[in-house]
């Protein structure tokens, strides 16, 4: 049986997703994030040295990260329907956004969530006035611009292909759910139709519905 040790709200919500593709069985741990830190607990640990979600158990494998997850059910348990032919325009964009997903996208939504804490607790209050200028420099001066460029980036792409692989639904897509969700709260997504309507073809998706029933929706 696949264990999905579950962080509330985290990007393991997206292996629920995949699960749910494949209409695989699976059994969810689910983990509380600290009230005060938001940061996972201690008992993550025991499943990985680094106490961090997602994680999968299947029998006697332990798999971390997204995308490794992604690709070892495809591999396992018979998703290449999810994966565009090999040798086609297609598989090399899928490839590209697999790794897009956290290698470009979420370090930038992750800094700018960081840096967006600076001014409010647990941040200590005496140091809160020049957390906030520093925030809002750092902010104004590189995080915004940088993300306006990727999101007209994906608005461009997605204006041209009905998913980010090409016109058939994929794996890619699930992983790119995360930068999205986030981005979406992030952003002003007023301006940019086609992220719009991925955001809702991808929420349409009885098996994201699924996911969302099980896992809890996410509040980014």
């Amino acid at each position: 049986m696949i264990v999905v040790h579950h962080l509330e709200n985290s990007r393991s919500q997206r292996i629920l997703w995949m699960l749910e593709e494949l209409e695989l069985d699976y059994e969810i741990e689910i983990y509380r994030r600290d009230p005060k830190t938001m940061l996972a607990p201690a008992a993550l640990k025991r499943i990985h040295p680094l106490g961090k979600s997602p994680v999968i158990t299947d029998d006697t494998h332990m798999v971390a990260e997204s995308g490794a997850i992604i690709e070892y059910l495809v591999t396992r348990y018979g998703g290449e329907a999810l994966v565009p032919e090999t040798g086609t325009p297609e598989r090399l964009r899928y490839t590209y956004w697999m790794h897009y997903a956290e290698g470009s996208a979420m370090p930038l939504l992750v800094m700018r969530l960081v840096f967006s804490k600076l001014g409010k607790p647990p941040v200590p209050a005496v140091i809160r006035p020049i957390g906030k200028l520093l925030a809002n420099g750092v902010r104004q001066k590189f995080l915004d611009p940088q993300l306006e460029m990727h999101l007209d980036y994906w608005e461009r792409e997605l204006s041209q292909h009905a998913w980010f692989a090409g016109e058939a639904f994929s794996a890619a897509d699930i992983q790119m759910s995360f930068p999205l969700l986030a981005a979406e709260s992030r952003a002003d997504l007023s301006e940019r139709p086609h992220i719009r309507k991925v955001l809702q073809n991808m929420r349409d998706r009885p098996a994201y519905q699924r996911a969302i029933e099980r896992g809890g929706e996410l509040r980014l």
